[in-house]
């Protein structure tokens, strides 16, 4: 009780004090924390539970299941699989739609569809999380495909179902598609919620359809949340369009938001558009909200240890050579046609030094170690906690055509995979 009503330390103290535990009580605390993003808290007990062999059930492991695709902990995650496999617990679809979502975060998605394809039982949430991996991977027709096995299979849609849709729709910019799903929802008696209607404004958005999704946003039966603006604003980074996104960003700022993207995308459109005088005001008006910038995170997973950078970070022990492997790759890069994109940098500082800033953003310091130390013919995984930007995004098209290197890279908006110069996202994010 106490777990679900988020009053954790009162659940751990009462767990603590137990003089018997069984599967349940382990079963809830492990949940209760993942369900409140605890996810080291959690795995701290799921290892307890091993250790004290309790036989956990399928809701224990599709539990941390959650909490491993959540961190993105491939590696742990896919001991957790070779475990349930052992107790034959993999053949639940409760675990299995853990498994699918897990191999889907963590960039995996041939080991998702695999999960999927050998899945002995599926239910709605097996299947949602199918066509989930395709949507979030760029795999439109995939998504598409899935969605028209599904009903075949005598199942019924739900509002999970529609927003992977129209997410799908979104990657590849097919407005008409997505429109119809978004209006297909209402013969199925599924009413949009603020979720669709962002999923619709972000796929609106990135074919810079800006006052369309305005419009749509104006038309919703609810009030928009912040993230229903935070696609807008998004959008009018993509397209430099600084009057909608001083508009956006008013109304975002309205719902008592706080963050510091929402500040920072607004400041970054501005640079963008050559507006610099509004990208210091934008700034300032930050500093003077209190409003400090999130930290931009960016992490590799290998041989069981989580390497996590920020700009320009030297702390790695392998720093110098990382940054050695960045400098003689950039020369390639250079030589083969990549030239920095120093537009949205705000500072008004000299081209040199606005490429040096840029240079060494997290996800190139990542990308760096991986070149080091993941194994040729393995791709390089890394993750961000924010949106990867103009430059980086076509840094690493060059650097994946001159290395020969796959890197597959999650930001907070989608996957993307790197090959021989192309990424799967096509240039939509």
């Amino acid at each position: 009780m106490y777990a679900k009503c988020g009053h954790l330390a009162d659940a751990r103290r009462l767990f603590d004090e137990m003089p018997e535990r069984n599967v349940v009580s382990w079963s809830a605390l492990i949940c209760g924390y993942a369900d409140a993003g605890m996810h080291s808290a959690a795995m701290e007990i799921f290892r307890l539970a091993l250790e004290e062999a309790v036989p956990v059930n399928d809701f224990t492991v599709s539990c941390i299941l959650r909490v491993c695709a959540a961190a993105t902990l491939f590696e742990l995650g896919a001991q957790v699989h070779a475990r349930s496999i052992k107790t034959a617990l993999n053949a639940s679809p409760f675990v299995g739609s853990s498994l699918v979502s897990l191999y889907s975060k963590c960039g995996l998605v041939e080991c998702a569809y695999q999960v999927f394809g050998e899945a002995p039982e599926r239910n709605l949430g097996i299947w949602n999380a199918g066509l989930n991996a395709s949507a979030q991977h760029g795999h439109t027709t995939a998504a598409f495909q899935r969605f028209m096995d599904m009903q075949n299979a005598g199942f019924r849609p739900n509002s999970i179902t529609f927003l992977s849709l129209i997410t799908a729709c979104s990657h590849a910019g097919l407005v008409d598609e997505g429109k119809r799903y978004f209006s297909l929802m209402k013969e199925y008696r599924i009413e949009p919620q603020a979720e669709h209607y962002a999923a619709m404004v972000d796929l609106l958005g990135r074919v810079g359809r800006i006052s369309e999704a305005l419009g749509l946003i104006e038309s919703m039966p609810m009030e928009p949340p912040e993230y229903v603006w935070g696609a807008l604003l998004m959008a009018c980074r993509m397209f430099k369009d600084a009057d909608a996104a001083a508009i956006a960003a008013k109304r975002l700022f309205e719902t008592g938001s706080r963050s510091s993207g929402a500040h920072m995308l607004l400041s970054s459109t501005y640079a963008a558009a050559g507006r610099h005088m509004d990208a210091a005001l934008a700034r300032k008006a930050m500093r003077d909200a209190g409003v400090r910038k999130e930290t931009g995170l960016s992490w590799l997973e290998a041989a069981g240890e989580v390497h996590t950078f920020v700009s320009n970070c030297r702390r790695h022990p392998r720093s110098n050579e990382i940054y050695n492997v960045l400098e003689k790759v950039g020369e390639k890069m250079e030589a083969a046609g990549y030239v920095a994109d120093t537009s949205a940098v705000v500072k008004d500082v000299d081209k040199d030094e606005k490429q040096a800033t840029m240079r060494y953003h997290s996800e190139r310091l990542a990308i760096g170690l991986g070149l080091l130390i993941v194994p040729e013919g393995v791709p390089i995984r890394v993750m961000k906690n924010l949106r990867v930007c103009d430059d980086c995004h076509n840094a690493v098209k060059y650097l994946s055509k001159c290395t020969g290197r796959i890197v597959i890279l999650r930001d907070n908006r989608r996957f993307h995979r790197f090959e021989d110069g192309v990424c799967s996202c096509g240039d939509f994010w």
